[in-house]
């Protein structure tokens, strides 16, 4: 058998078959099971208040209750001065509704019902109906996002892992490295996936446009219309950037431009196999350079209309950074992963513990410049305090405290501590086990990212999610291990081969 020749195994092509259906079922599952009424909702809310399997509407409601209370509280010290005397009753009735929802159960129960029975207007029942129907419709729409937000999350996460792959090709051609070009292929075989991905996930954007999912609340009805309910003065500050025609013609754009150098790139590089100069090697560095100033500009623009519009309202400038440095070591992991699984199958007889080392050498590196950001990002906004900066992490450490400071745990300490071990670099069972940690950890922080926002309290990682990443896994296996059968694990004629080969220290 030829060693330079990849053979897809049978039972590696039955694993990735098995992987998408049974993530095809969950997604499938995960759409079906989602509530389609407030009746459905209603049933959840009481579940959760009998210690149902849904806590998080209860925590939402209760978590409303408290803050209204609180505002309203600050709020009456004030008005009652200056009120009307009618302004002034239905003020202190709010004020003791509020009180009663703050006091304990029982306090809480005995004071409805004397307010239900004695006090309570017949208008303030007709408002807290109104209250609690506004509140189901809300949750409603938060379950029905989440099967599509799993979905979404995970398609990203692929799609940028595969960009990452990309992006670290194209700088190793324009550093001319010496010592990755018996890589070349394992990478070139990972970016097969970006064309796919890219369709699957550009019929998810369109999906949003065109109202199918509710994942961008400033693509709703009515929010840069003045008088509808829905109106959002700041959303209509940014409708010259932020509308659906520029937006989708933006992502495009940049699918088109990163799917067109994959190609090209791959195409010149088999070329100089055959070639008898260094004709298509010189084409590919000039490409590839001018590729990575238009990676860099789109990658932030992606990073702002994929990621941070789920949040129209925040901003932060190192956003487009900190998504780089998330999905590039997750891209150098996943070439790592792949290399090791080569090898250990015989192939890829030239790369040796010295590549593998300088793999996990980035994957230190670049983990380290992910916490760096995730600190600089994290520290400033909350010593600053701004209220509209600061709600994005206020909404993450009290409704996802766990995956939110576990990111962190999973992306910094554990490689940290594992890594910085120059010996553990070279060893590939605590390569590969640091490399799943890091590609989980990373998934969590994209679900950090995208969750709260589209789906609020009510998340759990469940069906819809475990299915999702279980469809795209499968399919990046057998479309990745495909390509790799097309053509020879090693290059022949790249000018730098053989430096690769010998590359020892």
């Amino acid at each position: 058998m030829d060693k330079n020749m990849y053979t897809f195994s049978n039972k590696l092509r039955n694993i990735a078959i098995v992987l998408m259906i049974l993530g095809l079922i969950g997604i499938v599952y995960g759409f079906l099971s989602a509530p389609k009424t407030l009746e459905d909702v209603e049933k959840i809310v009481a579940a959760s208040h009998h210690g149902g399997g849904h806590e998080a509407p209860a925590r939402e409601h209760k978590s409303d209750v408290k803050n209204n209370a609180a505002s309203l509280a600050h709020k009456t010290d004030d008005s009652l001065h200056q009120a009307t005397p009618e302004h002034a009753v239905e003020n202190d009735s709010l004020v003791k509704d509020t009180t009663a929802h703050a006091a304990t159960p029982s306090e809480e129960h005995h004071a409805e019902s004397a307010a239900t029975e004695h006090k309570e207007p017949a208008g303030h029942k007709v408002d807290k109906h109104a209250d609690h129907q506004k509140h189901l419709n809300h949750v409603l729409h938060q379950l029905q996002n989440k099967p599509w937000a799993a979905l979404y999350v995970a398609c990203i996460f692929f799609l940028l892992i595969t960009m990452g792959v990309l992006a670290f090709y194209a700088i190793q051609q324009v550093a001319q490295a010496g010592w990755s070009p018996v890589l070349f292929r394992v990478m070139q075989g990972i970016t097969s996936f970006l064309p796919i991905i890219s369709i699957i996930f550009f019929i998810l954007l369109l999906c949003s446009g065109f109202h199918i999912n509710h994942l961008f609340i400033w693509m709703a009805e009515g929010t840069t219309t003045p008088g509808h309910e829905n109106y959002d003065a700041l959303i209509t500050a940014k409708s010259g950037y932020l509308n659906f025609a520029f937006w989708i013609s933006r992502a495009a754009l940049f699918l088109l431009g990163w799917n067109l150098y994959r190609y090209l790139s791959r195409k010149n590089c088999l070329a100089q196999d055959e070639a008898s100069d260094d004709t298509f090697y010189k084409k590919n560095f000039k490409m590839s350079a001018a590729f990575l100033v238009f990676f860099i500009v789109s990658e932030s623009i992606m990073a702002w209309d994929w990621i941070m519009s789920v949040d129209p309202h925040w901003f932060s400038t190192l956003f487009g950074w900190y998504v780089f440095a998330s999905f590039f070591v997750s891209g150098i992991t996943t070439i790592s992963m792949v290399t090791l699984y080569l090898k250990s199958k015989g192939y890829l007889e030239h790369v040796n513990s010295s590549h593998i080392h300088d793999l996990s050498k980035f994957m230190f590196g670049i983990s380290v410049f992910w916490t760096y950001l995730w600190f600089s990002q994290f520290m400033l906004i909350w010593y600053a305090n701004i209220p509209e900066e600061v709600t994005y992490f206020v909404t993450r450490i009290e409704h996802y405290n766990l995956p939110f400071f576990g990111a962190v745990v999973l992306n910094f300490v554990f490689p940290i501590l594992v890594l910085i071990n120059t010996d553990f670099k070279r060893i590939a069972p605590i390569i590969v086990a640091t490399g799943i940690v890091i590609l989980f950890g990373h998934y969590i922080d994209f679900f950090n990212m995208i969750m709260p926002a589209t789906v609020g309290d009510q998340w759990f990682i469940g069906v819809s999610e475990i299915a999702s990443l279980l469809f795209f896994l499968g399919l990046f296996i057998y479309v990745v291990f495909s390509a790799l059968t097309k053509a020879p694990l090693t290059p022949k004629r790249n000018p730098f081969i053989e430096e690769s080969k010998h590359f020892h220290y």
